[in-house]
């Protein structure tokens, strides 16, 4: 780790984490009080995926939605209208929407081989996209001269990682320049996490062998055929297993190579000092 201790991170002059647990943690709110106050530098991973790898891909879905309306095709062929996502740190809805949801397409679902190669699109993209971490710490000293950094990033980082392997490319990558910090939620948030993910879902990866085996689970559990399937009712039930699954894997992902932080000690940081405080005391328990 790039802190070992807690005297470490309070001497520490340039501070750089990485937030990383479930969406509806608080990852992103934290990160906005550390850019608000005009200290820190907010690189969101799935801003950075949306726009950087995954743009192109979202505009050309809208654009398809678009061709199916007469008047709007024509305009489109012209190039007379201009379609694109209008991505922000704190509404990913247009990266939400092309991932999309398996399942009856008349209820906004889409074919589950369509919806398995957008997954895999995901995957390549969030690899690059936290990669590209560490060049976004350089541009953001070089070229606005923030010593502060947080790395935003995408609840399902845990997908694309090996929580067991201490070699894992990404993770050795990141832990020799970010303090990568769990977000614990435990198993007490539940209820609370997929509440919110129904009012407002965010963008879901799943590891493929284990969505194969979701979608199996699912179509034997409820007795349906894969184009009848409610996309609302499976995406909740399937964001309830990935609850279950990740938690001890961002626990090992911790263990090798970070700290651990309580998310009812996340809920009350209010500025700077407060999450300093969260995160000198995460060290000292370590």
């Amino acid at each position: 780790m790039i802190y070992e201790t807690a005297n470490d991170w309070n001497q520490s002059k340039s501070k750089r984490v990485m937030l990383f647990g479930m969406s509806g943690l608080g990852k992103t709110h934290i990160s906005q009080i550390l850019r608000d106050q005009g200290s820190w530098f907010h690189y969101s991973v799935d801003y950075r995926i949306g726009t950087r790898y995954m743009g192109e891909h979202i505009a050309d879905n809208f654009k398809k939605e678009a061709m199916r309306n007469p008047f709007l095709a024509e305009l489109l062929r012209s190039d007379a209208i201009y379609i694109a996502a209008n991505m922000k740190f704190s509404d990913l809805s247009p990266l939400s929407t092309y991932l999309g949801k398996p399942g009856d397409t008349a209820k906004g679902g889409i074919a589950f081989d369509e919806y398995l190669r957008r997954q895999r699109l995901h995957r390549d993209a969030e690899i690059n996209a936290m990669k590209d971490t560490v060049h976004f710490i350089h541009r953001a000293k070089e070229l606005y001269d923030y010593d502060n950094f947080v790395c935003d990033t995408s609840g399902s980082v845990v997908e694309v990682v090996d929580p067991n392997d201490k070699n894992d490319p990404v993770m050795s990558l990141l832990s020799d320049h970010v303090l990568p910090i769990w977000i614990d939620g435990g198993s007490g948030h539940t209820d609370v996490l997929v509440e919110r993910f129904a009012k407002a879902p965010k963008p879901m990866y799943y590891q493929e062998e284990f969505l194969l085996d979701c979608w199996k689970n699912y179509l034997s559990e409820k007795s349906v055929a894969p184009d009848d399937v409610n996309p609302d009712d499976f995406i909740l039930w399937g964001y309830q297993k990935l609850l279950e699954n990740r938690l001890p894997r961002y626990a090992q992902i911790a263990k090798n190579w970070g700290v651990r932080v309580n998310a009812k000690d996340i809920a009350n940081v209010h500025n700077c000092e407060d999450f300093s405080a969260v995160v000198s005391a995460a060290l000292e328990a370590r």
